[in-house]
């Protein structure tokens, strides 16, 4: 930091800070790689069991700030404040169910699976039930959740890697990828624990620096999680203010017209896209006829290419559309009051009340997810098998709750922090004196930063930026006015807590492919090296799956993360709660158990997603039990968990171990012969 701090005073450009500090911190990591690589299986897949709690608990706190927690949690509450908005929970949600999770897994789960001398998840499944179903079925359930978990992950990495380099988003991925790989390919679960506690020092870093930096310059105290309330009053007036403001007005009038504009768009499609297409193609012929430049041809050609090619193509792309303008032309652009603590009102109106209950409804369901989730998320798990034994495995739960405390006691403050950064001087501001970073980062992905002059008066208004989820924490030392090395460093942070996540997933889907559902035991890998060689391909096929579906940016960070949460909690956490404290659950129950829970959560969230929805044209809202949200789905998931495991041991219990009948002994005292 020292060195490179001094190099960007001397005059090193920024071009060349951000590659030095993706390729010196990707050195670090594959040298701890390359110096813990191992073919023995115990080294491989557990780490020996030998690591200490304190260091056991600051690798797990590193593969659990993942690129959800380091960029996207600040990035929550800044957008949807404590209450949330639209069809979001609200920040503070992710902050509760999180650490709860690990309350249970420190009382429920972590000192029981230790106990057991297990190398994965569906181990236990396999040994506490018994039979090929239930751990076929973990196992699978361990890839689905883990491949939903890494593709957000790598998305991360793409972007962070593209921001650094100044490559396209999808090289990003692929250089990302490669320190994937360097840390988790050679050495297994040794070489990425040792790896985490490099990557969690890192990254805490990058994430307490700004933060302090920014309470010290607005407050005049680095200690921003006890002192940043002062700004919520603050934040407060100037959103009434920003409310009433004649100008915010006339923005808010402008989306409301080109909203009313998209819904007479669409009651007739076929006209109004035929309509579209041709004065596009007659405004191409103007300007050419015009002899006009040929960047304005160029632009009105994109237009053009842009337009949809189907009617319902038109009608997914205009309906969105038409319902983000509606969103942004409601006060503060859509955002609510950041320190309301539900949406709507419940001594208002039916409608408010209505939105107060669903408020409150997604609030809790949303946490239980995130509770249950954590409890069963089988690379998070697979951590405390690592220990030596029962008592460090809960001390491991202890030290990991205290480090991951450290960023989510700042991730709020550095909201609020942002936010009124934004709000007291960036907006206001004249269009031709914004910062350069608000077009750098719309360049790396134009949903993390929208900016417009809507009302064309010159003067930046509140309604008229829209900064995504994932740019707050990456955007706050440019934000904050720091030098352009600590935006190195914070993105060298993010990178570190998206490759200390990755590499623990990936290790828990190729472990789940070779170790847990037997793969390649019938064409003769039967030897531990040979296991652990195979492990290391799966990892690598796996690894470039999970990059190809994450360059078609499939949703935000945070929505992925939480959907995986939901799989992983009606997945595992009733088979594993009953068959650790229920003697009475039975191997057909936990099956039905199992596919039941996964079932009910997966059709939930198919049935909800926005994109089914507008295919088979239903309305968005109807689907929806209680208001509960897509990725909510596992408080469904799990309660069906549970009684299905009950009934089924109820109808089918496994039958008692009868011990073998005495044999008479032989008559013969050589039977050999």
């Amino acid at each position: 930091m020292g060195v490179m701090g001094w190099a960007e005073h001397e005059g090193l450009s920024r071009n060349l800070i951000g590659p030095i500090f993706l390729f010196s911190t990707v050195m670090i990591y594959a040298f701890i790689g390359v110096a813990g690589r191992t073919s023995n299986a115990e080294e491989y897949y557990v780490a020996g069991r030998r690591i200490p709690a304190f260091y056991n608990g600051m690798a797990t706190a590193a593969d659990w700030m993942s690129a959800a927690s380091f960029i996207s949690l600040a990035g929550a509450l800044y957008l949807q404040g404590f209450s949330g908005s639209g069809d979001q929970a609200g920040g503070l949600a992710y902050v509760m169910g999180w650490t709860g999770g690990f309350c249970l897994v420190a009382f429920l789960i972590a000192p029981h699976l230790r106990s057991m001398n297990l190398y994965t998840l569906p181990d236990f499944f396999s040994q506490r039930f018994g039979g090929r179903w239930p751990r076929l079925l973990a196992a699978w359930s361990a890839i689905l959740c883990s491949f939903t978990y890494v593709v957000a992950q790598i998305y991360g990495v793409g972007l962070i890697a593209s921001r650094l380099t100044g490559v396209q988003f999808e090289i990003g991925i692929l250089l990302g990828l490669g320190g994937i790989l360097l840390c988790s390919f050679l050495g297994g679960m040794r070489a990425i624990t040792w790896t985490q506690v490099a990557q969690y020092i890192i990254l805490m870093m990058a994430f307490l620096i700004p933060v302090s930096w920014l309470a010290f310059k607005q407050m005049g105290t680095p200690m921003a999680p006890l002192a940043y309330g002062a700004q919520l009053t603050k934040i407060a007036d100037l959103e009434q203010k920003l409310i009433s403001d004649p100008s915010e007005l006339t923005v808010r009038q402008e989306y409301l017209r080109r909203a009313d504009a998209l819904r007479t768009k669409l009651e007739n499609i076929e006209a109004s896209l035929q309509n579209e297409r041709y004065m596009l193609e007659q405004h191409v012929r103007d300007l050419k006829l015009q002899n006009a430049e040929f960047s304005v041809i160029t632009k009105a050609r994109r237009d053009l290419q842009a337009l949809p090619k189907s009617t319902s193509e038109a009608q997914e792309v205009w309906h969105k559309a038409m319902l983000e303008n509606y969103e942004r032309s409601k006060p503060l652009g859509g955002m609510p009051l950041h320190g309301k603590p539900f949406q709507g009102e419940p001594d208002g109106t039916l409608q408010e009340q209505e939105l107060f209950n669903h408020s409150r409804i997604n609030f809790v369901a949303l946490i239980f997810c995130l509770m249950a989730g954590t409890a069963g998320l089988p690379h998070l798990l697979t951590r405390f098998y690592t220990v030596p034994n029962e008592a460090e495995a809960r001390l491991s739960v202890a030290w990991s709750l205290f480090f991951i405390v450290i960023l989510y006691l700042s991730a709020p403050a550095l909201a609020v922090l942002v936010k009124f950064e934004v709000m007291n001087n960036l907006v206001g501001s004249s269009f031709s004196e914004l910062p350069h970073w608000l077009a750098q980062w719309s360049r790396v992905d134009s949903a993390l930063v929208e900016v417009a002059d809507v009302n064309l008066d010159g003067i930046l208004q509140f309604g008229e930026l829209r900064l995504g989820a994932d740019l707050i924490m990456l955007a706050s030392p440019e934000l904050a006015g720091l030098p352009y090395v600590i935006s190195g460093l914070v993105a060298a942070g993010g990178f570190a807590a998206a490759l200390s996540t990755a590499d623990g997933l990936l290790l828990t889907i190729s472990n789940a492919f070779v170790h847990d559902m037997r793969l390649g035991m019938k064409n003769g890998v039967e030897s531990q090296e040979g296991r652990v060689i195979l492990s290391k391909f799966a990892l690598l096929a796996v690894a470039m799956c999970a990059a190809m579906v994450a360059a078609w940016k499939p949703a935000q960070i945070l929505a992925l993360v939480s959907a995986s949460f939901s799989l992983a909690a009606s997945a595992f956490f009733p088979g594993m709660v009953l068959g650790i404290f229920w003697k009475g659950a039975s191997r057909k129950g936990v099956v039905l158990g199992m596919i039941l829970g996964l079932f009910t959560t997966l059709l939930y969230m198919t049935l909800n997603a926005p994109s089914v929805r507008a295919a088979f044209r239903w309305p968005l809202e109807a689907g929806l039990l209680l208001g509960i949200q897509p990725i909510s789905a596992g408080v469904l998931g799990v309660p069906v968990g549970f009684l299905a495991i009950l009934l089924g041991s109820w109808v089918w219990p496994d039958r008692p171990m009868t011990p073998p009948e005495p044999q008479a002994p032989s008559q013969n005292p050589y039977p050999g012969l």
